[in-house]
């Protein structure tokens, strides 16, 4: 039916929607929507992976909200690139979107200009851009006086400068594009592409916070689930997913814990950071948060 890539024409009522991934994701599930949706996110596609936690209970509340579509998939072994197009298609054959964020739950697109909706920052893009790279940064888990019990963005609030992955090299961006229903998501969201070929990004004032670890129980379930899975999946290449398999070693040889530890600073390790400008304190993500429970007495 189509027979070129052609992106669609920008419009005064830019509409935004977000695709999301997700499996067990209670702890940070409703903070992600709640705050996406505030900032400019019109509608959100969410493909719910085999979730056993009350993910699912979440998802139904905004889809009967109107705000949220759900799909499932049941298929174990993390096949990301099929299941993000997927919903990215949808974003833009069924949705009317303008734009596509493809995130996951851990990611927040905050954007850098102070008082900016996500509206605003993609609206600011060039009509030749087709697709926009943001950096992501990390907020690693740090000692705090706060229980475990306590919500992540009110414990999580040291920002990682040289944000890295568990295999050491700099934490890869995410990619964000123009609603296209011939678009290929890369696993992971790192790119996209069109007719088989890498689309060019541009840039646009924003940053994810990223908050992939919120204590060592949903580190240990995120791991030894979507390390599982890639282990089982015959389609990718043994360097796709380094990050996830990885950790899964540790996991099967018992090391998690030490790669928590590694991957997260201690009191000292903390103080020594702080004073050399590798960790900064950064509460832009808890006061928004804040906001909006304190305006429509969600996430509590």
């Amino acid at each position: 039916m189509y027979r070129q890539c052609t992106y669609a024409e920008l419009e005064p009522s830019l509409k935004i929607v977000m695709t999301l991934l997700v499996r067990d994701e209670q702890d940070i599930l409703r903070e992600n929507l709640d705050f996406h949706l505030s900032r400019g996110v019109d509608f959100i596609i969410v493909t719910d992976n085999l979730s056993r936690d009350s993910t699912p209970a979440i998802l139904d509340e905004y889809r009967r909200r109107g705000v949220v579509r759900v799909l499932h998939e049941p298929q174990d072994d993390y096949m990301q690139t099929a299941w993000v197009t997927r919903m990215a298609r949808l974003a833009a054959t069924e949705h009317g979107a303008d734009w596509v964020i493809n995130s996951d739950a851990d990611e927040f697109w905050f954007p850098d200009i102070p008082g900016a909706s996500l509206k605003d920052v993609f609206a600011s893009s060039a009509a030749a851009v087709a697709a926009v790279s943001v950096a992501r940064v990390n907020f690693p888990v740090v000692p705090t006086s706060l229980p475990l019990s306590a919500p992540f963005f009110e414990r999580l609030t040291l920002r990682d400068t040289q944000s890295i992955q568990a295999a050491g090299k700099p934490l890869p961006p995410k990619v964000a594009h123009r609603a296209n229903p011939l678009i290929e998501v890369d696993q992971g969201n790192h790119a996209v592409r069109c007719d088989g070929a890498v689309v060019d990004c541009g840039a646009v004032p924003l940053t994810i916070l990223h908050f992939p670890i919120r204590s060592y129980a949903q580190f240990h379930n995120k791991i030894q689930l979507g390390g599982a899975a890639y282990a089982r999946n015959t389609k990718l290449k043994r360097s796709v997913g380094a990050t996830w398999r990885i950790l899964y070693q540790a996991l099967l040889d018992g090391r998690l814990p030490e790669e928590f530890r590694r991957l997260n600073p201690d009191d000292g390790e903390v103080d020594a950071q702080v004073s050399s400008g590798r960790l900064q304190h950064d509460v832009r993500l808890r006061d928004a948060l804040r906001l909006i429970r304190e305006s429509s007495g969600r996430l509590q």
